[in-house]
């Protein structure tokens, strides 16, 4: 019965964790989503095709954003 209280709360632990994952990861997809839809771009057929690179590779397109967009427009 031991081990199968362990598992469970390693289940628990596990999905929890996982839950906040997708929950971080798609407030950071609308975060890219917004910024790209808000930004200045000198063409604007550029924030068309964020948007769309965003909003169809999701997660990854975002990731891409903000390496290649919002991070160099930092410094």
């Amino acid at each position: 019965m031991e081990e199968f209280a362990a598992f469970f709360i390693f289940m628990m632990f596990f999905w929890v964790i996982l839950f906040a994952i997708v929950v971080l990861g798609f407030i950071f997809w609308i975060m890219m989503l917004i910024d790209a839809a808000q930004r200045d771009f000198k063409k604007s057929e550029d924030k068309i095709v964020w948007i769309l690179v965003i909003a169809l590779a999701q997660l990854i397109g975002a990731i891409i954003y903000y390496f290649v967009i919002k991070r160099k427009n930092k410094h």
